[in-house]
């Protein structure tokens, strides 16, 4: 049989998944590391730990399935976007790698955003001016470690670095380029004026290609420890948002994506570059002729897991020695609850916002709790109050589309009927949740298989997916939530300004950590 390898690179694991070249997932191995939190707004990763965790999952999915080297097609890319790595001149790391999820550059991207070319800026990035953006990082560094800078041969990514380590060559493609704030989308170039303000050159940047481009000539001592051939062609890929609409084919006019796992997104897809005009959307590169728009948000999963670790400490480790799962039962007792919450509304904003806000200031709160609210209503009110942030992304998308939107879930709370039926009732409208959950590995391994010649277009996806599963809105819910939702987001906005007071107090007496 023959394969085609998917390697999709996240923020707290790699995913490494083999399929056949009907896009049939035959095995997946997940390695995971460590995001290190050892300052405040710091969120970084070891880039040796993620290129050992990508070399042993090849290694795995390949011993796995006996694959033999001639069976291997090709190997693609997917990659968590944002990220920075400082290289020196011997090419080893000035820094660990900064994750999207760091917030040191919080000041340095208000003061940008609010400057005067801060539009013109957006426009031609397609990047929302935050402090995820590799753009403000890097200003944060001509700030701050101008030194750091000064001893800087390459700035990278975490694609980039593991790239390197494959094949000895600096190369990044178009999508995760456009990711970094620092790349033109009209020109598909790097943008001389966010350079001038990065304070860096084109010399420290990588070689530019598309997404389709083919490595060859993998290091042969990693190659023989994987067991596949030296000259198996690597597709250098795009961002883990872009594959994940193709891996779900929604890359339509009017399909829709929404993605929660750790975090989440809501993207759609058009032919040309679309900007919204306020900045409150990305624009990210997939193909000459697909552009994925939407909006990142930092609170998934995550927000349930602080449910679960704070509010439900002695189930976890009783679930723990019993190897249940407690976000089952969780969902379960959050089923208890009727829509609504009985009025509890959760603002899930635990680790600042992206989309709809950009708001890394943003803090989390429950609003309307009374003494009648049970542990039950706050998990069912959290869950209810991500999936009321991504309707938020949702109505942003929509004004900038016409006609009917259809709608495809995916990420792990795809796993959860009562997550995916909150989703639809919010949204008000059917939800399909496709066979395939990992969205992001297929979508890099079609890419990788159009570049091969193993398909004629992107859109052969579409004979790859499974039976969807619809999930139907519920009328009476549907009702409720278009009466509470206004009221969230009227407490949403009036909490901005506390929100920003509360954030600087916070950095001035930082939570203390009990062990």
């Amino acid at each position: 049989m023959d394969y085609m390898i998917g390697v999709d690179i996240g923020t707290t694991s790699t995913k490494v998944v083999l399929f056949d070249l009907h896009g049939k997932l035959q095995t997946v191995s997940r390695q995971l590391y460590s995001l290190y939190h050892e300052l405040p707004d710091r969120a970084e990763e070891d880039p040796a730990t993620i290129f050992a965790a990508v070399i042993a999952g090849l290694t795995a999915v390949v011993h796995d399935k006996a694959v033999q080297q001639t069976e291997v097609k090709g190997i693609a890319f997917s990659s968590a976007m944002h990220s920075v790595i400082l290289m020196d001149k011997h090419d080893q790391p000035l820094t660990r790698a900064i994750t999207w999820a760091d917030n040191r550059a919080v000041a340095t991207a208000k003061v940008l955003k609010d400057s005067a070319n801060s539009q013109q800026l957006f426009a031609r990035t397609g990047v929302p001016i935050h402090p995820m953006s590799p753009l403000t990082k890097l200003m944060w560094f001509k700030q701050n470690q101008p030194e750091l800078l000064r001893q800087t041969k390459q700035v990278i990514g975490v694609k980039e670095y593991v790239l390197w380590r494959l094949f000895g060559r600096y190369v990044e493609d178009y999508s995760i380029a456009n990711a970094t704030g620092l790349f033109n989308i009209n020109t598909l170039d790097w943008d001389e004026a966010a350079l001038d303000l990065a304070g860096i050159t084109r010399a420290q940047l990588p070689e530019l290609v598309d997404t389709d481009y083919q490595l060859r000539g993998m290091d042969q001592e990693i190659a023989a420890t994987i067991g596949l051939a030296a000259d198996t062609p690597v597709i250098i890929g795009a961002s883990d948002g872009t594959l994940s609409n193709l891996g779900l084919n929604a890359i339509r006019p009017g399909a829709v994506a929404v993605t929660i796992g750790t975090s989440g997104a809501v993207r759609m897809v058009a032919a040309t570059p679309k900007v919204d005009a306020a900045g409150r959307l990305f624009t990210y590169y997939l193909d000459k002729t697909h552009w994925v728009i939407g909006g990142p948000v930092n609170n998934g999963g995550i927000v349930f897991q602080w449910v679960r670790d704070q509010l439900f400490a002695p189930e976890k480790a009783i679930a723990a020695t019993q190897g249940t799962d407690l976000y089952e039962k969780l969902t379960q007792l959050a089923a208890t609850v009727p829509a609504g919450a009985g009025g509890l509304l959760c603002q899930p904003y635990l680790g600042g916002e992206r989309a709809p806000l950009w708001n890394a200031d943003a803090r989390g709160s429950y609003f309307g709790l009374t003494q009648s609210h049970t542990r039950a209503h706050l998990v069912r009110a959290t869950l209810e109050g991500v999936v009321y942030n991504l309707n938020a992304v949702l109505q942003l998308l929509k004004a900038l589309t016409d006609g009917p939107l259809t709608i495809q879930a995916s990420g792990g709370f795809a796993h959860s009927q009562l997550w995916c039926q909150i989703l639809a009732d919010v949204f008000a409208q059917t939800v399909s949740i496709p066979t395939s959950i990992e969205s992001s590995a297929l979508g890099a391994v079609v890419l990788g298989m159009k570049s091969l010649g193993y398909i004629d277009e992107l859109h052969d996806i579409a004979a790859m997916m499974g039976t969807a599963k619809p999930i139907i809105p519920v009328p009476a819910d549907v009702a409720i939530y278009q009466r509470i939702i206004p009221i969230w987001s009227s407490v949403t906005e009036k909490l901005s300004s506390e929100d920003e007071q509360i954030a600087a107090f916070q950095r001035e007496f930082p939570v203390m950590q009990n062990n």
